[in-house]
């Protein structure tokens, strides 16, 4: 008789099918968002006239999915992918920006991915969250500057930059951790580390 081997235990940071599917059906919800967002959005232009940083306390909605999904997968690249899923179906349906919505998407997802790298994607406390986030809106906040604001003055640039790192840190990570808090409390997240 033969004896039959016991599988390899599973790598920690191997995908699952279900966590490519959470991730992308987070990217794909939050893509919907961006598109819809972007209408709301553009609504507070008016603001930017007498209020520059107005429309950045907002900013964080677009950094959701780099947070998000890596809090609740926990696997490496899940902040890349799940903000360019949201990205791309954003410019699919649309996006005021156009192709330059992939860009800010990779850049804010990639930012991300560097602080849960560095923290070999094990800590996931407040702190961790909030400078992944604050990384995030970084990242937008440069890529922003070059592309769409560089007219504007540096103090309004640097205020642009904490009224996003603001954002990111009320919307994205408190708003992430409540979230992933929710959706766990539901039990749609059982078999996922928390």
């Amino acid at each position: 008789m033969t004896a039959i081997a016991n599988p390899a235990p599973l790598d920690p940071s191997q995908w699952r099918t279900r966590d490519i599917l959470v991730t992308a059906i987070i990217g794909v919800a939050f893509g919907v968002v961006f598109w819809a967002w972007g209408l709301v959005y553009g609504a507070f232009e008016p603001l930017t006239t007498t209020l520059p940083v107005a429309r950045d306390l907002l900013y964080g909605v677009w950094l959701v999915p780099a947070v998000l999904a890596p809090l609740i997968i926990r696997k490496p690249g899940a902040a890349l992918f799940a903000e360019m899923v949201a990205a791309g179906v954003s410019a699919l349906l649309g996006s005021a920006w156009g192709l330059d919505t992939l860009l800010s998407g990779f850049v804010q997802g990639a930012a991300a991915e560097l602080v849960f790298a560095f923290t070999l994607y094990r800590l996931w406390s407040l702190p961790v969250v909030a400078v992944a986030a604050v990384a995030s809106a970084a990242a937008a906040w440069i890529h922003d500057w070059v592309l769409y604001y560089a007219d504007y003055a540096i103090d309004v640039q640097v205020a642009r930059g904490i009224a996003m790192a603001i954002s990111a840190i009320a919307i994205v990570a408190v708003g992430s951790i409540a979230l992933a808090r929710s959706l766990r409390r539901t039990g749609v997240l059982e078999g996922f580390p928390g």
